[in-house]
C-alpha cells in the first residue's frame, strides 16, 4: 500500500483572528515540524518557537508535537498557533506546500482517525456535529454521541451477532461434537432479542434526526391574524413584512430560532382564505403543503373576528390573538397580544414544551441521529427477520442472513471483521480441545 500522504489544514476558523491554528499529519510531519521549528518539544508540551522557512521568518508560534499513534488521526501530528491575519496563515501554507504536505480535502483529518482506529464512524460524525451544533441540546446530543453512547450500544448489538453467528456456524460445522441444534436454538434466541432492542431503538418518532437538524413549527392562519407580527415577535427581528392589508404574506418565510435550547425552523405561511389571484392561490398551497410536511402546527387566529373552520390542517397548538381589543372573544387556547405583549410569554412557554415533549428522549437510550444509521437498521432487522424464518433443517441459510445483519451494524460503525467470528468459535467451543 502506498505511503499515505502528508496533510495540512487551517484547524481553526477561516478569516482574521487573533490566532490561527494548523494542523498538519502525516509521515512528513516530523520533518515539517524539524525543518520550521527547530528540535522537537515532549509530546503534548507546547513550546514557543520563531517559524522559518528559507531563512524568512514566517511567525512567532506556539508549537506543539503530538507522535503517532497518540494522535488524533493515528500518525505524527503537529500543530502551529500562528497569529491569524492572512499573510501569516499564506506564507505558512507555501512552506508547507514546499515541504511536501499538501492541502486536506473536507474531513480527511477525521477519515484517517476511523482508518487508523482512533475513531468508529459515528464519533466521527459526532466531530461534525459539535461544530455544527447551534444550541444546547443539539450539542449535549453530539457529546452524549461523541462520547460513545451510540458507539457502545451499536458495538453491543455487533457483539451479541458475532456470538449468534458463532453458534450458527458451529451447529453447521460441528454437529457430531455435540454443539449442534442446542447452539442453533441459542442463536435464534440471541436474535429475537436483538430484534426487539433494534426495533425499540428505530421506534423513536425521528427524536434524534429531528433534534440535529431542527424541528419545523409551521404558523398558519386566516389572513390578518397576526403570523407575520408573531414571527418577527419570537425572531425579534423584522424577519417578515408586517401590514394590515390581508395576503400581504405570500410565501414561506422560515426563520432559525433558539427555542428552549432547540434548534427550531419557525415558517410564516399565506394567510389561509379563498385565493382572489393565482399568486394568492399558490401561497395557500404552499402554506398548506408546509403545515402537512411539518412537526408542529401553530394555529393562530384573530379573537375578534367571527369563527369559521375553513383550516384543512389539524394544529398542534390554537391560539387567539388581539385580546387587547374591546371586541375580542374568549375562546378555547391560549390568548395574545402582539400589540401589548400580553401573553407572548406563556404562548413561548407553551412551544416550548410541546418541542422539548417531540425531542427529548428518556435519556437511557441514546436517540439515533442520522438517516445512514437508520438505513443500515432497517437493513439489519430485514435479514434477522429473513433469516428466522428460514427452515430449521437449512441453518444455512439462517448463518447466511446474520452475516448480513453482521455488515449492516458494522457499516454504521466501520468495522466488519470475520477474524472476530473465528475468536468466538474458539473460545466459547473449545474446539480442537
Amino acid at each position: 500500500m502506498a505511503e499515505a500522504a502528508t496533510i495540512y489544514a487551517l484547524a481553526s476558523a477561516p478569516g482574521r483572528a487573533g490566532v490561527a491554528v494548523v494542523r498538519v499529519s502525516g509521515p512528513l510531519a516530523k520533518a515539517v515540524f524539524l525543518a520550521l521549528a527547530g528540535p522537537l518539544p515532549p509530546p503534548r508540551v507546547a513550546a514557543v518557537r520563531t517559524l522559518q522557512h528559507r531563512d524568512q521568518d514566517i511567525d512567532r508560534a506556539l508549537t506543539l508535537w503530538f507522535a503517532g499513534p497518540h494522535s488524533f488521526t493515528g500518525e505524527d501530528v503537529a500543530e502551529f498557533h500562528i497569529h491569524g491575519g492572512r499573510a501569516a496563515r499564506q506564507s505558512l501554507f507555501a512552506a508547507l506546500d514546499e515541504l511536501g504536505a499538501r492541502p486536506a480535502g473536507p474531513g480527511e483529518f477525521s477519515r484517517r482517525a476511523v482508518e487508523n482506529g482512533r475513531l468508529d464512524l459515528t464519533r466521527a460524525e459526532a466531530i461534525a456535529d459539535l461544530v455544527e451544533a447551534e444550541t444546547p441540546a443539539q450539542l449535549r446530543q453530539a457529546l452524549r454521541q461523541y462520547d460513545g453512547a451510540l458507539a457502545g450500544l451499536y458495538e453491543g448489538w455487533r457483539q451479541d451477532l458475532i456470538a449468534a453467528l458463532a453458534h450458527a456456524e458451529a451447529a453447521i460445522d460441528f454437529s457430531d461434537d455435540g454443539v449442534g441444534s442446542d447452539a442453533f436454538d441459542a442463536a435464534r434466541t440471541a436474535a429475537r432479542q436483538i430484534i426487539a432492542e433494534i426495533q425499540a431503538h428505530m421506534d423513536d418518532a425521528g427524536r434524534g434526526e429531528t433534534l440535529r437538524e431542527g424541528l419545523r413549527l409551521a404558523i398558519i392562519g386566516p389572513p390578518n391574524a397576526g403570523k407575520s407580527s408573531l414571527i418577527n415577535a419570537l425572531a425579534k427581528r423584522d424577519a417578515a413584512i408586517v401590514s394590515d392589508i390581508p395576503g400581504t404574506t405570500r410565501d414561506v418565510i422560515e426563520v432559525r430560532l433558539d427555542l428552549g435550547g432547540y434548534l427550531v425552523h419557525v415558517a410564516d405561511t399565506a394567510g389561509l382564505r379563498e385565493a382572489g389571484d393565482r399568486i394568492e392561490a399558490e401561497g395557500v398551497r404552499r402554506a398548506l403543503a408546509k403545515a402537512r410536511e411539518s412537526d408542529l402546527v401553530l394555529m393562530l387566529r384573530d379573537g375578534t373576528a367571527p369563527y369559521t373552520e375553513e383550516i384543512a390542517v389539524t394544529p398542534d397548538l390554537t391560539v387567539w390573538n388581539k385580546s387587547d381589543l374591546p371586541n375580542f372573544q374568549k375562546r378555547d387556547g391560549l390568548t395574545l397580544s402582539l400589540s401589548s405583549g400580553e401573553g407572548l410569554s406563556e404562548l413561548i412557554a407553551q412551544m416550548t414544551a410541546m418541542v422539548a415533549e417531540r425531542l427529548e428522549t428518556n435519556g437511557e437510550t441514546p436517540a439515533l441521529t442520522r438517516p445512514r444509521h437508520r438505513r443500515a437498521l432497517t437493513e439489519a432487522l430485514a435479514s434477522l427477520r429473513h433469516g428466522l424464518d428460514a427452515p430449521a433443517d437449512q441453518p444455512e441459510l439462517f448463518a447466511e442472513d446474520l452475516r448480513l445483519a453482521l455488515r449492516a451494524i458494522g457499516r454504521i460503525l466501520g468495522c466488519v471483521d470475520v477474524e472476530e467470528l473465528l475468536d468466538v468459535v474458539f473460545r466459547d467451543f473449545c474446539i480442537g480441545k
